[in-house]
């Protein structure tokens, strides 16, 4: 394949092109019968209003990630964005919390494998870009039941008949964070269903319990089409769903897991530069079964709609998977002081999309504003106020 395909981590077709087109996705709006979708204010949410189709744990697909054109020049890119930083307006962050640890394991069934169907995965690509990836999951040590590490976990849902995955993030204690290509079909006014998010997998077991969605918001830009992208459906400055969950024996999956705070407006990045943790479940390591975790420098790309881009080797899968800065147990200062930003675990963007192509090892991320996921989380709020206690 050429290097200069892109991809939405999309799910498998064909590709024909050179940009792979959303628009080309056989999707449907998953229980239409028993849902409402309402627009307003710049939004729009899926509400269910009754059973939805289960998924399938055992042989569920990777949905793989949207496709962008490959930038003339990353070194020269990274450049031109430390010398003019986009103006996004005051940063903030939302503070996360621990949670207490409480677990009820369910075992889902050991997958049989998430295949991307044919999508490249993503150390040091063509595009100069350097990276670490490694499993954030430590098998034999319970890395994904701790925190800040059990947040984070595997988003189940429903196109047609077929079960995908991505991967999600939990920023309050009933509030998910996710990629809006997971959650809708880009301008075609169609939403998935069925959503089920798994917070900690680890290899078919979901030590948290399984956690089904009572509504989802996206923006309306996103849901109809007219979202300011650099390429149509794939790099778009949108690309962020909300998920509000159901509680669980009255209680949120954030009440045991704990949640990422999120940052809006640059929160974080020095400029257009920062340092990203990257958190998912791709397809093309270790077949989604287990927690990966990439770290890398980011900087925000104007011609890609002001996106942040990192170098990652992950894939379909990790779609929606959080980005995060600051990322740990922040330390007591015992004779240190803080720099800047020094909030733990925020949360600044979601995997959006990355290359068809091996070579470039590139990812990126729409930016996290006040206009979206800032918006986006207090209309889920208002709407649905204990998710956020």
């Amino acid at each position: 394949m050429q290097k200069g395909r892109i991809s939405l981590m999309t799910f498998g077709r064909k590709h024909f092109g050179t940009i792979l087109a959303l628009a080309a996705v056989p999707c449907l709006l998953v229980g239409q019968a028993h849902a409402q979708v309402s627009s307003g204010n710049g939004f729009t949410v899926f509400t269910p209003n009754g059973p939805q189709p289960g998924v399938d744990f055992v042989r569920a697909k990777a949905l793989q990630m949207p496709i962008n054109n490959v930038p003339q020049d990353q070194i020269q890119a990274q450049i031109a964005a430390l010398m003019s930083p986009p103006a996004l307006g005051n940063p903030g962050a939302s503070p996360g919390g621990a949670g207490n640890g409480a677990e009820t394991p369910v075992f889902l069934g050991a997958p049989e494998g998430a295949g991307d169907d044919g999508m490249g995965q993503e150390m040091f690509g063509t595009n100069n870009h350097p990276f670490s990836t490694a499993r954030a999951d430590l098998t034999g040590l319970a890395t994904n039941r701790n925190y800040p590490y059990r947040p984070s976990g595997k988003l189940y849902f429903k196109i047609g008949a077929s079960t995908f995955i991505c991967s999600a993030s939990l920023i309050k204690r009933g509030i998910v964070v996710t990629a809006a290509h997971c959650v809708a079909n880009f301008g075609k006014k169609q939403f998935y269903g069925s959503w089920q998010f798994i917070p900690g997998y680890r290899s078919g077991v979901a030590p948290f319990g399984v956690w089904t969605v009572a509504q989802a918001w996206i923006k309306t830009s996103y849901y109809n089409g007219t979202d300011s992208c650099a390429v149509a459906g794939v790099v778009c400055a949108n690309d962020v769903a909300i998920l509000v969950l159901n509680q669980n024996a009255g209680a949120y999956a954030g009440t045991a897991t704990g949640w990422y705070g999120y940052g809006w407006n640059g929160f974080g990045f020095a400029g257009s530069q920062t340092h990203i943790t990257q958190i998912g479940y791709p397809a093309g390591l270790d077949s989604a079964s287990l927690m990966e975790r990439n770290d890398s420098s980011g900087f925000v790309s104007a011609a890609n709609s002001n996106n942040t881009v990192i170098g990652s080797n992950m894939d379909g899968g990790s779609s929606g998977g959080p980005w995060l800065v600051n990322f740990g147990i922040k330390p007591t200062n015992t004779g240190e002081t803080d720099g800047t930003a020094p909030n733990p675990n925020i949360v600044v963007g979601v995997t959006s999309w990355g290359y068809i192509s091996k070579a470039p090892k590139e990812q990126g991320a729409s930016p996290f504003t006040n206009t979206n996921v800032w918006s986006l989380v207090n209309s889920a709020c208002t709407s649905i106020p204990a998710a956020c206690l």
